[in-house]
């Protein structure tokens, strides 16, 4: 069986796949064309402890679960206080207590070029153990084997320099993370005035343009008002960012604070963040492709931000456009290609899988994101008809058939507000949480939700290539050697909120098949552009779409960012 190819994958944010090119004189450079068919498992293993608002893979066995303070039954910290953040064993399914101390509720992640996982923002609570809350937190975490790590956070030390309720986070070139927008407190969206916080800053802080570690404003963010919560922000191969929110979208150059670029609107006024909220991906990175950068934004809403949110309905569909944007120059004069998905959606969840297809999970087909809003409210949803059934997607199938859902069993789990997923280091996809309510609830419709679901895609049950070899740090243009036994593929896995992927990325890499292929020469990415420093899953994949299970590296040097 021949290599198809080896990618890396941000499991939060990032991921990174692998091009093979068998030296076989009658072999050419392999294509990733081929997909497993077949049914799709689906099983309930456990539960997560807190309910799963934030989410992320931090090492091949373990995920880090973050919950908003409230009076979760199931899991208590030494003090007897319900716990709010968790950490569930992948292979054991047991959760154990992290000790945060500020309210991670809406808060963004996202991991460090060291491999650091930072966790920024969030609001106040009576229950926390700090008087400002978690506006302004950082808390960091570094993964370990024995259960001893925790949650590090000294509000007095350590913090932002302002407050920051639903920002969002992207991973820059340099290693570091940049923090971006959000609310100075609670509110059904963001809005002028005091509420809007129109800045970003970066940790570890910078200085840089004429600010020494302080916020900086970003007209953006004043353009697009209302509903800026949570914006979608991806790194670019040209090292500008790609930012959307509301129904606009830009590319931006943080070394320079230069808006590079403002795009074409969202075709046909649809809202893509929250409360209106979409999921969004930038499709893999390939060579065959030359690395060129293409976004995909899937769901949302066309109900106005303008409106009072009691004049709102639960039974308002949601939109099923997803739109398509190249890039480049060309591909930004040609404007957003478009269309629909199988069933429309809010809150949905878009994820890399290895065999480079984007599963769509997660979310409403009417209302919006929120809770206690809405004049018809479910209880306290402000969403109602929850979307059961999983959504394949192939982006280099042709036009009119890259939807499907066949084989695919429908969950009995609504999966609503503060709903998370992820791929998993062994290929499967997580769901967990769903928690559209004040306070812990387990009688309204849509319940407070502990329960986790793995899906399991029909490569879950073939013959899986594996690997063994692959250095703990990975450079840039670097070469390292892999003794394989076919099949195999590389991905980073992202942190996830509200349906936006931190950082989720897919790199295909190139590598040479020695012949007689056991033995694999990989190329590391291009550059810190193409793959930023940091955490990465490497999945080799098989030319039948068959992946390996995804081991961790750090790509770059596993240095700290620069401060």
């Amino acid at each position: 069986m021949l290599l198809s190819l080896l990618s890396f994958l941000s499991l939060g944010p990032l991921a990174l796949r692998v091009v093979g090119i068998a030296t076989d004189p009658t072999s050419s450079q392999l294509q990733d064309r081929a997909f497993v068919s077949g049914n799709w498992g689906l099983t309930q293993p456990g539960k997560t402890g807190v309910s799963a608002m934030q989410l992320a893979v931090v090492s091949e066995s373990t995920v880090i679960v973050l919950d908003k303070i409230e009076n979760n039954p199931d899991l208590k910290l030494d003090d007897g206080r319900a716990a709010w953040v968790s950490e569930l064993n992948l292979n054991t399914n047991k959760v154990r207590a992290l000790n945060a101390k500020t309210d991670t509720f809406c808060a963004t992640g996202s991991f460090l070029g060291n491999g650091t996982f930072v966790s920024s923002g969030g609001t106040v609570n009576a229950n926390d153990l700090t008087g400002d809350g978690g506006f302004q937190a950082i808390r960091l975490f570094n993964p370990c084997t024995d259960g001893t790590c925790d949650i590090v956070e000294d509000p007095t030390q350590l913090h932002l320099t302002s407050k920051r309720w639903y920002p969002s986070s992207v991973r820059l070139d340099d290693g570091s993370v940049m923090i971006y927008g959000g609310s100075t407190f609670g509110g059904f969206q963001n809005q002028a005035g005091d509420f809007n916080n129109p800045t970003y800053e970066f940790f570890p802080p910078k200085n840089i343009n004429g600010f020494n570690g302080v916020q900086i404003p970003n007209k953006f963010l004043n353009d697009a008002l209302n509903a800026t919560h949570f914006p979608i922000m991806m790194l670019l191969p040209s090292g500008n960012i790609f930012i959307a929110a509301n129904q606009q979208a830009m590319l931006f150059n943080w070394r320079n604070n230069t808006e590079v670029a403002r795009l074409p609107g969202i075709p046909n006024g649809i809202r893509v963040t929250s409360p209106y909220s979409a999921g969004a991906v930038l499709l893999p990175l390939t060579p065959e492709n030359n690395y060129t950068p293409e976004v995909m934004i899937c769901g949302g809403s066309n109900v106005s931000d303008a409106i009072d949110p009691s004049q709102i309905s639960s039974q308002t569909p949601a939109s099923a456009q997803c739109a398509r944007m190249v890039l480049t120059p060309q591909g930004i004069a040609a404007n957003w290609t478009v269309e629909n998905m199988p069933q429309p959606r809010v809150m949905p969840e878009l994820i890399l899988l290895p065999d480079g297809r984007v599963l769509i999970v997660n979310g409403a087909q009417t209302g919006v994101a929120g809770f206690g809003n809405v004049g018809d409210q479910i209880g306290e949803s402000n969403a109602d008809h929850p979307a059961l059934t999983p959504v394949i997607y192939n982006p280099s199938a042709a036009p009119g058939h890259r939807f499907t859902s066949e084989g695919i069993p429908a969950t009995t789990i609504p999966r609503m507000y503060h709903s998370t997923s992820s791929l998993t280091p062994n290929g499967s996809v997580l769901l967990a949480g769903s928690n559209p309510n004040s306070d812990f609830n387990p009688t309204a419709k849509y319940p407070t939700e502990y329960r986790f679901e793995i899906y399991s895609p029909p490569y879950m049950f073939q013959p899986r290539p594996t690997y063994t070899g692959l250095p703990a740090t990975v450079d840039y243009n670097s070469q390292f050697k892999l003794s394989v036994d076919l099949p195999f593929s590389l991905l980073e896995i992202p942190f996830a909120t509200h349906g936006v992927h931190m950082d989720q990325r897919y790199l295909k890499l190139r590598s040479i098949l020695s012949l007689d292929r056991r033995t694999l020469t990989v190329t590391g990415p291009p550059s810190a552009r193409h793959y930023p420093p940091g955490p990465a899953y490497l999945y080799v994949v098989t030319n039948a779409g068959v992946p390996s299970f995804g081991h961790r590296t750090l790509i770059g040097t596993g240095a700290s960012p620069p401060q």
